[in-house]
Formats: structure tokens, sequence, C-alpha cells
């Protein structure tokens, strides 16, 4: 496994890997909680090397071998960290990989790269999508606990299925969440979509990736729906449709 490198990002040491290769390239976003050496990431960086193209994954602050804690994270944060990295790394078109969390940070960065008038996300692959998930799956579901927790103590934990560790929810993940929405009206993404998902996924509901996909009108959509998927669609069957699905998009986009 090679080293990585380190972008600072306004004083905190992003942790990125990166490969150099052909157009379009690939850029990996993980999920909450999740870094960039999981098994969906390592599986793509294994695909891209064999193809001889561009492969590019970071670690979001408080993830894997970045620096900055995890509590002090939010999506506002961790968009302008993965722009950094993508505008420093890569060149020529892309196509984002956002796995649960990471599609909502990749949605919102095609929707900050337009209105910078760049075009170069060639397509988008999301997994598990789960854009606005503080606002769609977090906020509705808390107990009264969990409220008292963050009027009194600023977060709340839940206990993790992934990891020992507990997940963290901060009152200022949640609030910054709603400065980050998008699926509070028609998505504009100027190129193709396909999203995976499993329908025994227990964290985000396969009905949020169709809300998902009738807010993509505009745009060349496919939702591959898969019977005994999980949230992690990490079982071999599962990388091997993630690596058919990337494949695609970039015959796609060839």
């Amino acid at each position: 496994m090679t080293a990585p490198v380190f972008l600072d990002v306004d004083g905190t040491s992003i942790a990125v890997r990166r490969a150099t290769g052909a157009a379009p390239g690939i850029v990996w976003l993980g999920g909450y909680k999740s870094d960039m050496l999981g098994t969906k990431a390592e599986k793509l960086a294994e695909w891209a090397s064999g193809q001889g193209r561009a492969f590019l994954r970071h670690d979001y602050s408080g993830h894997g071998e970045s620096g900055g804690a995890f509590a002090d994270g939010t999506v506002s944060k961790w968009l302008l960290q993965s722009l950094a990295v993508f505008h420093h790394f890569t060149l020529g078109r892309q196509i984002l990989v956002g796995s649960s969390m990471g599609a909502w940070i990749a949605l919102r960065m095609v929707q900050e790269l337009s209105k910078a008038g760049e075009n170069r996300i060639a397509g988008l692959v999301l997994l598990a999508p789960a854009p606005d998930f503080t606002a769609e799956l977090v906020e509705p579901a808390l107990t009264k606990a969990q409220k008292r927790d963050l009027a009194r103590k600023g977060f709340f934990e839940e206990p993790s299925d992934y990891s020992a560790e507990p997940y963290i929810y901060t009152r200022a993940l949640i609030e910054d969440g709603r400065n980050n929405l998008t699926m509070n009206g028609p998505i504009d993404t100027h190129c193709p979509v396909h999203i995976l998902q499993g329908l025994a996924d227990a964290d985000v509901p396969s009905s949020h990736a169709l809300k998902l996909v009738g807010l993509l009108p505009a745009d060349d959509v496919t939702l591959s729906l898969i019977p005994d998927g999980d949230h992690r669609l990490s079982r071999p069957q599962d990388l091997d449709m993630l690596v058919r699905a990337v494949d695609a998009m970039v015959r796609q986009a060839g």
C-alpha cells in the first residue's frame, strides 16, 4: 500500500491517494465514518489500475488518515475538502463515484462546479445514496433523549453496525445539513447518473433512492435495485456490479 500524500485545506491535513492514468478519471467519495481504504474503494482502485485509468480518493477530515476531529465535521466542510482535492489533483473529465453520504457530496460538488462554470463531470455512480440524510433520515427519527442530548451536549451517539465506535451526530452537522439540501427541488447534474440501491438496506431505505430518481428529470438515469443488497454493498456480487456500472459509465463518456 503506497503512503498517502497530504493536502492542506484550511489548516487541516487531508490524506489523498492518486493514481494517474487515462481520462475520464474516477473520483471516489466515501460515506459517513468510512475511509478510502474500504472494500469498495480498494476494488475500484484495483480495477482502475488494470485499465490504466486515473483514480483519486481521499479521507474527509476526522476520517481515516486525515487530520481533524470527526465531531468537528460538517457536510460543508467535507464538501470544501472534496472540491479542493478535485481541483488540485484532477485533469480533464471525471466520473464521481459516491457511496452513501459520498453521493450527497458528489451531488453538491456537481452543483458547485456547475456554478463556477466547470463542466468536467462526465457521469455519476451513486451507491446507496444518502443525500440530505440529516434532514430526511436522522431528524424525523430523533427520540426525546436524542433531542435532549443535542440541546444539552451538542451531540448524540448511536451504536454502529459497522464499527466498535459509536456514530456521533452533532448539532452542527444537522444544522449545516439544512444548508446543503439537494432533494428540495429538481436536480440538474448535466451528466448520466447510475444509482445502485439494495432493497435490504436498513440504513437508507430504497424509497430514498426512488425519490432521488424522481428529482433527476433532465438526465439519463439508471436505477439498479439489488433485491438482497444491504447498505454496504460490499459482497463480491455487489463489487462486480459496481465495477460494471463504472466501466459502462466510462464507455458512455468515451
